[in-house]
């Protein structure tokens, strides 16, 4: 196992520049998960860690050697891509063994390898079945196993569930998982969806544009975003988010609804006269029972009844937002509500930089 460290990493085509000088350090056995919307530079970043694209500036370290020049196969790393790439001529045995066979490995310790991993997927039933007569799953699985027959310092997961559907992406989440749980493998995953980074990562990097937006425990950036980029892009109903001016000891929304500055434990200050702000609160923080100062007045305009709560869709001025109330909860289209809020858990974010208030 090694820790990996990124020191002023960039990545450029021409004038383009992809990954801006970004600096990490992923602890030995950690597993960090990158994520951000398509173009972030979150691929990019793992493939010049993984040796497969060129480095226009900064370091790339796995364990205390600088990897910069080094061949994809001497950093001592695995990688698990969306495509599976088996080779379909192949059984699964000769799959996850071929990179062995290929670096000389003896026969009898390559074969116990092969069972080991093999147990700890659930595939050793399939060993001598070729790729096409395989679920895409089970695939994945094979190509999971292909990488941890290698024993690296290093995996490196490239989206490795994009082709899967809903229920296989669950399966094989929890698959990961618990392998980490059971290797103890310094772990890079890149994904697109903010379900996997929470629910996989030990520590959450989330990329914008080249550059390192936050990068925090799932908690911290669940509960405490630095941006209205991370409130906005980590949870499901996302975030919402109002503007709001600074107007005496209140803020005032676009409606008139006025919420005290001391109701959000932040006395009133002077400097911040008719500043003006985001509010930022997560659907599941609106609550039904709360001081009357505050709460919003709220016109339900829909209503997603989904079992376990529902979703009411509401306009507060010309904002429209979300509360995921409990399942009885089923206010009529149209009607008037007054929603109130945890005071604990309302976010502020300056409305110029878009950052948070602290």
């Amino acid at each position: 196992m090694a820790s990996v460290s990124l020191r002023k990493l960039e990545k450029s085509y021409g004038s383009l520049r992809i990954v801006k000088g970004i600096d990490l350090t992923i602890e030995d056995g950690e597993f960090v998960v990158f994520v951000g919307p398509s173009g972030c530079g979150k691929s990019t970043t793992l493939r010049m860690v993984a040796g497969l694209e060129s480095i226009s500036g900064g370091e790339v370290l796995i364990g205390d050697r600088v990897v910069n020049k080094l061949a994809p196969r001497e950093r001592d790393i695995a990688m698990v891509f969306q495509d599976y790439a088996l080779y379909p001529h192949k059984t699964v045995r000769e799959n996850m063994g071929f990179s062995l066979k290929v670096r000389g490995v003896a026969v009898k310790d390559a074969e116990s390898r092969i069972g080991e991993a093999a147990e700890m997927l659930g595939i050793a039933h399939l060993l001598d079945r070729k790729p096409g007569q395989l679920s895409g799953g089970q695939r994945q699985r094979v190509a999971m196993g292909r990488a941890i027959v290698r024993r690296p310092q290093v995996f490196l997961f490239d989206e490795p569930l994009s082709n899967l559907d809903a229920k296989l992406r669950g399966q094989v989440r929890t698959e990961i998982k618990r392998l980490h749980q059971q290797i103890g493998t310094t772990i890079i995953y890149v994904t697109h969806d903010q379900v996997e980074a929470m629910t996989l990562a030990d520590r959450i990097v989330i990329l914008r544009g080249g550059d390192i937006e936050q990068v925090g425990t799932p908690d911290e950036v669940y509960n405490q975003p630095q941006s209205v980029f991370v409130g906005g892009f980590v949870g499901s109903p996302a975030m919402n988010f109002a503007k709001v001016t600074v107007d005496g000891d209140a803020l005032r929304f676009a409606n008139g609804d006025r919420l005290p500055l001391s109701g959000l434990n932040r006395g009133r200050d002077g400097a911040m006269e008719g500043r003006e702000l985001i509010v930022g609160i997560r659907p599941e923080h609106f609550v039904t029972l709360a001081d009357p100062a505050m709460t919003l007045s709220a016109r339900v305009q829909v209503v997603e009844p989904l079992g376990s709560d529902t979703l009411v869709h509401f306009q507060i001025g010309g904002e429209t937002l979300t509360a995921r109330m409990p399942p009885e909860m089923r206010p009529a289209v149209g009607s008037e509500m007054r929603l109130g809020l945890d005071p604990s858990k309302v976010h502020l974010f300056d409305a110029k930089t878009e950052r948070t208030i602290a």
